[in-house]
């Protein structure tokens, strides 16, 4: 990978996110692919933890919002699931291994793989460029966008991981296979990450449910100002946490496997006490460069 140049550096700040192709080798894909098909095969999920994992506000308060299991996995890996690949008792419709949304929170953690993915030289050495100076590691994803892989409306990183100041969370999402306008590639409204935040999940009061809640509301997007990003496997975006962006429904017969991570600059930073996601004393967010 070459270094990023500072017409790059200047078009992400302009934009909220940058595209850079070939980032990770086509062997680092396929290990994190492979990986991942060992987890899911000796996967074991009792029935009161299959949570459905949707993005629709509805939805998210329903099958996330009350489950426990969600607000928890901050520091585990556990499984989330496409809505439809359940029935109504838990049993899977479809194989599992087509019926898994997500795998999170803390990938980046626990497995040697997506550590060293994460803490890689070049991943620090972007940071670096990009001037981050005491940048944490917050919480991984492992998304596979399967082919019933549903839409992922409208939103900004910042709704979830809310930090004081602002603009203190990014993601890096590395496309594991090809990301297609097919299969569900990202979109995003270029600049939209500079009008600020309108919409924060939280957590509710101890002992009330649905444990999370929404404070003010998404606004309506006008459609025509998305711009599609289709992605080569090995390719990195960046995302500004406030940049607004979404992917449609897969609507073809290809995965779209992908592993982002976000990361905060911790110096002069306050992670809220209100986000869904806090650290742990078994897992504080770890330095991005250690």
């Amino acid at each position: 990978m070459a270094a990023v140049t500072q017409h790059q550096i200047q078009k992400f700040h302009e934009d909220g996110f940058l595209v850079l192709e070939q980032f990770f080798t086509a062997e680092e894909c396929d290990r994190m692919r492979s990986r991942i098909q060992s987890i899911v095969a000796a996967m074991e999920v009792p029935a009161h933890c299959r949570t459905q994992f949707s993005t629709k506000e509805d939805e998210q308060l329903q099958a996330q919002g009350s489950s426990d299991y969600f607000l928890t996995s901050g520091d585990k890996i556990r499984f989330f699931f496409e809505k439809g690949a359940l029935d109504e008792k838990g049993n899977f419709l479809i194989p599992k291994e087509k019926s898994i949304s997500k795998i999170g929170h803390a990938l980046h953690a626990h497995d040697p793989v997506f550590k060293q993915i994460t803490h890689s030289s070049k991943v620090q050495e972007l940071s670096r460029q990009l001037g981050l100076e005491r940048p944490v590691v917050v919480q991984s994803m492992y998304i596979f966008k399967p082919g019933i892989g549903g839409e992922v409306t409208p939103h900004q990183d910042a709704t979830f991981l809310h930090t004081e100041p602002l603009g203190r969370v990014l993601g890096f999402w590395i496309a594991l296979e090809d990301a297609t306008q097919e299969n569900g590639c990202l979109w995003f409204i270029p600049g939209s990450h500079t009008s600020g935040v309108s919409r924060r999940m939280v957590r509710a009061p101890p002992g009330t449910l649905p444990c999370v809640r929404f404070v003010g509301s998404e606004p309506a997007y006008d459609q025509s100002r998305f711009v599609a990003l289709p992605t080569r496997k090995g390719g990195l975006i960046l995302i500004h946490g406030e940049v607004v962006h979404k992917s449609d429904l897969n609507s073809s017969q290809a995965s779209r496997h992908a592993f982002t991570f976000h990361v905060m600059e911790a110096k002069d930073t306050s992670w809220s006490q209100e986000n869904w996601l806090q650290p742990t004393p078994e897992l504080p967010f770890p330095s991005l460069y250690t």
